[in-house]
């Protein structure tokens, strides 16, 4: 990389988010990783005068399936470049009538309803995770104050129920979710968000209502809500379809301009000296990084070497 500049925040793009920066303009790394590669190279720009790391998290052709993302790579990869906040994107089911489609959420809560993943760093070293907060407050606050500026449908706070995937929910499932205390579903947010802060990696999580899931009958307040999204959202209609790969992709598409406008409101708003929360003792989040290194910030190819500009432009 030219720019020595630190980088300090990572972006992780969910689905339908494959490219940050215009083609061209970033630094393009394969960082290696104790763990195997990550779900795509790493794009290294500037964003609303930021140095940025972007992954995207399903691979660049959306080619990763939900439960075969090696996140433990892709966090230990972004850990390795300097990164200490992430802002990650997540296309979400609406699981309540306050959630429709085209509603943008700052989650700050999850149900972990995933088996089998790789969950931890801590193999051979016992450490409990703090994890009462998962997304951590001081970048909840500033994407808050950063979204709620956009003319956009928004909710500052939700609870996320990830599945396991890849397929959806039944109508059953979605019932049942609700009534759990869900507000959205979705099949990504875990284990990335404990697996960051085990590396002292704070993360803030902008999600995009692209469906009411599984197609559940709407009563009449989730019609109106649905409604009212459609006509002041990013085009979202026929909020009441059954939910499909294809139908979510094709909201994500329309709404993609507005979410990487809202992701550079974001970055801009993180405050210069923060510091994430230590959810684990630094030590061992350390030992981590140390005991499993295979150089991988020195051994990163890079690909390109370019002045970096975002794709979100002055308004980011």
């Amino acid at each position: 990389m030219e720019n020595d500049e630190a980088v300090t925040i990572g972006v992780i793009g969910g689905s339908g988010l494959y490219q940050l920066f215009e083609a061209g303009t970033a630094d393009e790394l394969d960082v290696p990783t104790p763990f195997g590669p990550t779900s795509s190279p790493i794009s290294i720009g500037t964003m609303a005068g930021r140095r940025v790391a972007f992954l995207t998290r399903h691979g660049r052709e959306h080619s990763v399936a939900p439960h075969r993302i090696n996140h433990r790579a892709n966090v230990w990869a972004l850990r390795s470049l300097g990164v200490r906040a992430i802002v990650s994107s997540s296309a979400v089911g609406g699981l309540h009538p306050d959630y429709a489609p085209g509603t943008f959420v700052v989650t700050d809560q999850l149900i972990d309803r995933t088996w089998g993943r790789a969950d931890t760093f801590f193999e051979d070293d016992v450490q409990h995770l703090s994890f009462a907060d998962p997304f951590d407050p001081t970048l909840r606050r500033a994407a808050i104050e950063a979204v709620s500026g956009l003319d956009v449908p928004f909710r500052p706070t939700g609870t996320c129920v990830v599945i396991q995937g890849p397929r959806f929910s039944t109508r059953a499932e979605s019932v049942w979710l609700r009534q759990a205390g869900g507000h959205t579903v979705n099949m990504t947010m875990t284990p990335e968000v404990p697996l960051a802060a085990e590396l002292g990696i704070a993360t803030v999580n902008l999600s995009f209502v692209t469906d009411a899931d599984a197609g559940l009958a709407p009563t009449e307040d989730e019609a109106a809500a649905a409604a009212a999204a459609a006509a002041s959202g990013p085009d979202v209609d026929d909020a009441g379809a059954v939910v499909t790969h294809a139908l979510v992709m094709e909201r994500l598409a329309r709404a993609n301009e507005v979410i990487v406008r809202a992701i550079g409101e974001i970055v801009a708003a993180i405050p210069a000296d923060f510091t994430p929360r230590e959810l684990v003792p630094t030590s061992a989040s350390a030992s981590i990084m140390q005991a499993q290194s295979t150089g991988a910030t020195a051994g990163a190819t890079a690909m390109q070497a370019q002045p970096a500009t975002s794709t979100a432009g002055a308004t980011a």
